[in-house]
């Protein structure tokens, strides 16, 4: 599910430009498009597999399925399953299967989830009036349960549409030739009719309407969730009766008609992202906001990666199964097993992308370094009267300048999103210009080239699968290490903090609960009781504390506070998302708040500053917490205290004075007092996706 984790992202990364209305719809709903190719090259990967690798390939070969698991397929042994048309109908249940899993994952998280209606509240009148309020503060938009209803259906329905076409296309191939039935052929093209329109009703369901945001939206589209999947899998069923029927003479060989699916996929995903690139273009010179990264291009090229990532995971399993059912021969090398000639010109590219990280890497290591040097004589001055530790000193500095490293994570992003697409380019243009596999292309090349590119081939191939088992790995030690499961909860806090708009089979959106329930605790508090309300907040609560506070009416806006600590609202939300997080939204959710407070350090590498520009009210912003707090032994720290970077905010004695400050704030009369309804702010009209 990364991959459609990751495209879900990109949905929301769109530059702060809501006066073009047009180009907002555009953007999301290119952004639909790519993420509905995701599961078609999701499943085409699983089809590669079950149908292509095994049951065509090994299948139609005794010297691979002959006295393995997989005799009772063999063509040569002349059992009711060895005809191929058979074989791709019973293999077919495999990914079929794997569809089905999806859908019913995401159908029980949509009934945990974006199905829980929100809070019934008043609407807010600012919100209603004025199309310049933060898209947080719609009724409408922690509730997905139209919408994800909608995409559920249509990518589930193009899962069984993408089978269908693999099966059909095979068999409808044979039946074309010369000798062939001119019933079944007439059967096949009714089928391959009925795939085409299918995939058309998908296109159109997923295109034709986005995210409501002004309202709750309870509303289904029953007879889309229902009729669509329902058509697709009958479809499909149809193709694996028109495949199983008696075909005697049909002998499988070569590659599994289709083999072009892998090429087309990938023109189309590249045509999109430049699509989406331009979209973003239009409306970042529309409205820069400061500190965007990529000049308004992080959801085209986020979008990009997930592309690579999808693309890695599909030709990566694809490649080792192949690998394996043809006892260790590289694909497309000599061996009778072989994938489709894009998987291993994508394995190829794979080394060459891997250096240029490894380059960047080196640049950016380089540039911490060159930081620490500079830090390293201002550390004694924030503890004057200390001894100097060469040692001490050179840690504390290595520390602020790998936090600080968080802010240029753009340039990595960007530079690896683009050469993930040229490179995918220059994959799909050896695959036609040439027909062969990367090493074979070679062959008439000077030596040193021909013997890098066998090299690549191999390494890229190897490297594919490794990378499939990484991720699974990884997800297991997230589970194990308490070190591994924080730091990849970070990322997927982020991933699955943003409602599905794009991808259905993407994680769950855990906000879609939380903001809803925080909202509800909030209001009911302080309409019961008619107090004021501190809202503390570390890390990514700083996150879902703001987006319940944009829930609640004007009324408890007023009588609430933040404190918020180690909080990447600006850092990583208003840069990347400005659309929703940016200046004018954080000015605007300042404004409507009694008042608050933003603690943060130098060695933190999530949390920093908001960066409320002056003239705003009263500072948000305190300075930076000292860390370590002290620099050598003293009687309150006999031992050398810790550098805490992003944890442990309360330990700091600072943390309880902030905190008494903002709370004698709170009474009438001292301090800030009551917010004034706002005023109309720049932000976003809540139409993110048409």
């Amino acid at each position: 599910m990364l991959p459609f984790m990751v495209v879900n992202l990109a949905h929301w990364m769109r530059p702060a430009a809501d006066r073009r209305e047009r180009t907002v719809r555009t953007y999301g709903l290119l952004v639909r498009v790519v993420a509905l190719s995701l599961t078609v090259l999701l499943i085409a990967g699983a089809c590669e597999v079950a149908l292509d690798l095994v049951a065509w390939q090994c299948a139609g070969s005794a010297d691979c399925a002959d006295g393995t698991w997989l005799g009772f397929l063999s063509a040569g042994d002349d059992g009711w399953w060895s005809q191929p048309g058979r074989r791709l109908a019973l293999t077919a249940v495999v990914p079929a299967a794997l569809n089905g899993l999806l859908w019913y994952l995401s159908n029980r998280t949509w009934s945990a989830y974006e199905s829980q209606p929100p809070l019934e509240l008043p609407v807010d009148e600012t919100c209603a009036e004025s199309g310049n309020q933060p898209a947080l503060c719609l009724p409408g938009f922690w509730y997905g349960r139209r919408i994800v209803a909608r995409l559920r259906a249509a990518h589930t329905a193009a899962g069984f549409l993408t089978i269908a076409a693999g099966v059909t296309a095979a068999t409808a191939g044979y039946d074309r030739a010369a000798g062939g039935s001119a019933l079944l052929d007439a059967v096949g093209w009714t089928l391959l009719t009925l795939v085409v329109a299918g995939g058309c009703a998908v296109v159109f369901v997923v295109c034709r309407r986005g995210r409501s945001e002004t309202r709750a939206d309870s509303d289904l589209d029953r007879l889309t969730i229902t009729l669509l999947p329902g058509a697709a899998l009958g479809v499909l069923a149809l193709a694996m009766l028109y495949a199983g029927w008696s075909r005697p003479g049909w002998v499988s060989h070569g590659r599994l008609p289709g083999d072009q699916t892998f090429v087309t996929i990938a023109v189309v995903q590249g045509a999109l992202i430049v699509a989406i690139a331009v979209c973003a273009l239009i409306l970042h010179r529309e409205a820069p906001t400061a500190r965007t990264p990529l000049r308004g291009l992080a959801g085209p090229a986020v979008a990009m990666l997930a592309c690579g990532l999808g693309s890695v995971l599909a030709g990566g399993v694809a490649q080792r199964i192949a690998d394996w059912l043809d006892g260790g021969a590289t694909p497309g090398e000599g061996g009778t097993i072989a994938p489709p000639i894009l998987l291993s010109w994508w394995a190829t590219a794979i080394p060459v992308l891997l250096l240029m990280i490894l380059l960047l890497a080196v640049i950016t290591a380089l540039r911490a370094w060159r930081i620490r040097e500079r830090l390293i004589p201002g550390v004694l001055d924030s503890y004057p009267g200390e001894p100097a530790d060469a040692v001490r000193t050179r840690r504390i500095a290595t520390t602020i300048a790998r936090a600080g490293l968080t802010d240029s994570s753009p340039w990595l992003v960007g530079p690896v999103a683009l050469f993930t697409l040229l490179l995918g380019g220059f994959a799909v243009a050896g695959t036609l210009l040439t027909n062969e596999v990367p090493g074979r292309a070679a062959d008439d090349t000077p030596g040193f080239v021909d013997a890098a590119t066998q090299t690549a081939q191999a390494l890229g191939s190897w490297m594919m699968g490794f990378a499939v088992l990484m991720l699974v790995t990884w997800a297991r030690r997230a589970y194990r290490s308490p070190s591994a499961r924080r730091t990849i909860g970070i990322l997927w806090d982020v991933g699955t903090f943003w409602p599905r708009a794009a991808h259905p089979f993407a994680p769950p959106c855990y906000a879609e609960r939380a903001v809803p329930d925080l909202t509800w605790r909030m209001e009911t508090w302080t309409r019961t009781y008619g107090g004021r309300l501190v809202i503390s907040g570390h890390s990514q609560g700083s996150v879902l504390a703001a987006a319940a506070v944009w829930q609640v009416d004007l009324r408890t806006r007023a009588q609430v506070a933040l404190l918020t600590y180690g909080s990447p609202l600006e850092r990583l939300y208003g840069r990347w998302f400005p659309a929703y997080f940016g200046p004018a939204q954080l000015r605007s959710l300042h404004g409507e708040v009694r008042c608050w407070r933003n603690l943060w350090r130098y060695t933190d590498p999530i949390g920093g500053p908001i960066r409320l520009p002056d003239g705003t009210g009263p500072e948000v912003d305190c300075d930076a917490f000292k860390d370590p707090l002290a620099y050598g032994r003293t009687a309150e720290h006999p031992l050398p205290a810790p550098i805490l970077g992003h944890s442990e905010y309360q330990a700091d004695p600072a943390f309880d004075r902030e905190r008494a400050e903002l709370l004698a704030r709170l009474p009438e009369g001292t301090g800030c007092g009551p917010a004034p309804v706002p005023k109309p702010a720049q932000g976003s009209s809540g139409r993110s996706s048409g």
